[in-house]
């Protein structure tokens, strides 16, 4: 990716109001339940059934509440289609789309094209921030205000949701992520420009920023378990591992 493309993305993100903010000390942090996500995205009788709520997530026809959000996230790790590792070429070409797309004129046919994508790269990865947003900015562009706000809808969902698990400050506290692109979407979000995550334990890998906020934070955590839950054996993780075992130094593994 180019990073005038980069630059564009975080400046599409940063054109939208705010996601999320940071969560207070006064808000305890939910952290995912497994068991509990479990039993009421299993059970037809539950209000967070997961047919139903993906097909109410999908619909657009009704607002979703944030335990809607919350169910609809983290349990779709317990889902077929959930494969973190798997390629999203759809993806690839919203993002060569987005890279000649003149933002104050763009084409009909390059938004059309970039919404094609946009649908097909959702089933590989129905909670992708960028997708979402990339979505919401085509159908606001073609003059959709419904389905823009529908998709804005959906990207401060997921990312409100990500954020309510955690402080993200401590690893003791980490935002849990589906993907490892989730942690550096919501990073953008948030203004903030990062650099290569660092993996510190079984669970936890840790974004530095390139700068300091402004409360001083250097970095942040995430809990990418259900994605190395999720890991075939065939695949390499190519992140710094700062954890060690047995005094091995670390290394890339």
């Amino acid at each position: 990716m180019t990073k005038r493309l980069l630059a564009f993305l975080l400046a599409l993100l940063l054109s939208l109001p705010a996601i999320a903010a940071m969560p207070g000390d006064d808000k305890q942090p939910r952290v995912p339940d497994e068991d509990d996500i479990m039993v009421q995205t299993f059970s037809s009788s539950s209000p967070y059934y997961y047919t139903n709520l993906m097909l109410k997530y999908r619909s657009g026809l009704e607002k979703l509440t944030a335990d809607e959000y919350y169910y609809l996230y983290y349990g779709y790790a317990y889902q077929d289609a959930y494969r973190p590792f798997a390629t999203n070429r759809a993806l690839d070409e919203m993002l060569m789309i987005m890279s000649g797309i003149d933002t104050e004129q763009p084409l009909v046919s390059q938004l059309e094209a970039l919404i094609e994508r946009g649908v097909e790269s959702l089933d590989m990865d129905p909670f992708n921030p960028k997708v979402l947003n990339m979505l919401a900015f085509a159908y606001g562009a073609l003059g959709d205000s419904v389905r823009e706000q529908l998709y804005f809808d959906h990207l401060n969902g997921v990312l409100t949701v990500i954020e309510s698990t955690g402080t993200g400050l401590k690893e003791a506290s980490p935002w849990h992520i589906l993907m490892f692109s989730h942690a550096y979407d919501l990073l953008a979000s948030k203004g903030y420009a990062y650099t290569q995550s660092k993996i510190i334990s079984r669970t936890v890998e840790y974004v530095p920023l390139t700068k300091r906020t402004k409360d001083r934070v250097r970095g942040f955590y995430f809990d990418y378990s259900r994605v190395f839950r999720n890991k075939p054996d065939d695949v390499v993780l190519k992140r710094d591992r700062t954890w060690q075992i047995n005094n091995l130094k670390p290394r890339e593994y």
